[in-house]
């Protein structure tokens, strides 16, 4: 077997892992290896992500407010096309669910209500009665995640970094100050950092390394493509209920993503659809908005992993040297990744972080010190 020795492992060559990689390369060698064939397999991959600022805890829409420049501006040759389309985000509430709306504006940024007229204006397959009030976040956007993903991908390669495919990690040891890893792909590489950027297999490779996990938890998201016709949706903003039971969004200009917003609990595996969340995803848009459904043209589903608090864990382990979390990105993945890796690298290069840096007590997952 080779042999390689680098400054820092990251493991999982998802947005996390990316990002991270990414922004250490410049400094240090890296290596970024991914169990799977294509890198982003479960979770990235299969994202279809929109950038709202008011989603998810405190700290996430902090780090998705201090990501956005980046998005606005990349640097030159991240990507030639743009990152991101605006699209509105309207928030619906039926009448068991207004006073969640009222809070949800009181509580949020950048929000506002609309009036039935002008919510109907923007959805005009929206049924009389489903809703009694509405709010919009109109600063909210699609996003290219495989534009995304690819450019720090690229930036980790021009920089020096090495990407590995298909090299699951099958031994990971800690001998002579350094972390020894042994994969599927025949390679051993040693570093004195390793990251865990795993996603749902995070838990699993700490326990390769002799870690106490986090107590991460895999859930499973469904996605639907259908034909909305006869609507003309290429304009409608993202649809959803307050409660985030249900949303639509535009997709290839004349089709329309449909989802129950579900987080089944499930061991990480390559996730498939089930039948019975299409359906539920189906039923619970055709509640809100008039639209038959002849077939759904095409469904998947992905992995999305949270932590017991659902908030980002990103920091040193408080047991094992050298060995760095950075899990629990969740649904905030895609969203979050500039300044996320930003300050990831930060903290493991011993960098100050500048502004996201009052952010790292509440990502440190020290706090998890009694998970099992």
């Amino acid at each position: 077997m080779d042999r390689q020795i680098f400054d820092v492992v990251v493991i999982g060559a998802g947005i996390a892992g990316a990002t991270t990689a990414a922004a250490l390369a410049p400094t240090h060698r890296v290596a970024l290896l991914e169990a799977e064939a294509q890198p982003g397999y479960h979770s990235t991959g299969r994202s279809a992500a929109i950038w709202v600022l008011n989603y998810g805890p405190p700290a996430v829409r902090r780090l998705s407010w201090l990501s956005r420049p980046f998005f606005e501006h990349p640097p030159p040759g991240f990507s030639v096309n743009p990152l991101l389309r605006r699209r509105g985000f309207v928030f619906l509430a039926p009448p068991e669910q207004k006073p969640r709306l009222d809070a949800f504006v009181q509580e949020g940024q950048e929000l506002r209500l609309i009036s039935i007229p002008e919510l109907r204006a923007l959805v005009p397959a929206l049924r009389p009665e489903y809703a009694v009030a509405a709010a919009i976040e109109d600063n909210a956007f699609d996003m290219d995640v495989a534009a995304i993903h690819q450019g720090f991908l690229r930036q980790v390669r021009a920089h020096g970094g090495v990407l590995v495919t298909n090299a699951r990690t099958e031994r990971i040891e800690r001998r002579g100050g350094l972390w020894q890893l042994c994969t599927s792909a025949d390679l051993c590489v040693s570093a004195g950092i390793l990251v865990d950027a795993a996603g749902a297999w995070g838990d699993i490779v700490a326990k390769q390394a002799g870690v106490r996990p986090l107590g991460l938890t895999p859930c499973r998201r469904t996605a639907a493509i259908i034909d909305p016709a006869p609507w003309d949706v290429e304009a409608w903003p993202r649809v959803g209920d307050v409660d985030h039971t249900w949303y639509v969004r535009p997709e290839a200009r004349s089709k329309l993503l449909v989802t129950p917003a579900d987080e089944t609990p499930m061991p990480p595996h390559d996730v498939q659809p089930e039948e019975i969340d299409i359906a539920l995803g189906i039923d619970r848009m055709q509640q809100a908005l008039d639209i038959p459904v002849q077939r759904v043209e095409h469904a998947w589903a992905g992995l999305r992993t949270f932590t017991p608090d659902r908030n980002l864990a990103i920091g040193w382990d408080p047991a094992a040297h050298g060995f760095f979390w950075c899990v629990g990105q969740g649904g905030y993945g895609i969203q979050t990744s500039p300044a996320a890796g930003r300050l990831a690298a930060d903290l493991i290069a011993g960098r100050d972080p500048g502004e996201p840096s009052d952010l790292a007590a509440a990502l440190d997952p020290r706090r998890f010190g009694a998970a099992n």
